[in-house]
């Protein structure tokens, strides 16, 4: 089995599946999981850690990177 290893937080499940998204897109499977303790039938508001194979995690961590919005990003001053 494959070891999973956190890349990112999602603050809520629709910036999960944003990030999810990212990731599929340059071929890197992954996971969502919750990042806290809640009500099982509510992940929608709750934070989602996203996982990927940790023989993929500089690939995504790149891949997050290239195809995040540029207003995302602190610019170096």
């Amino acid at each position: 089995m494959t070891r999973m290893v956190q890349v990112a937080v999602a603050a809520d499940a629709t910036e999960a599946e944003e990030i999810e998204s990212m990731l599929q897109a340059a071929g890197i499977e992954c996971e969502l999981e919750c990042a806290i303790e809640h009500d099982p039938g509510d992940n929608a508001d709750a934070p989602q850690k996203v996982l990927v194979p940790e023989s993929r995690m500089e690939d995504a961590l790149e891949a997050i990177e290239a195809m995040s919005e540029p207003d995302d990003l602190i610019a170096d001053a």
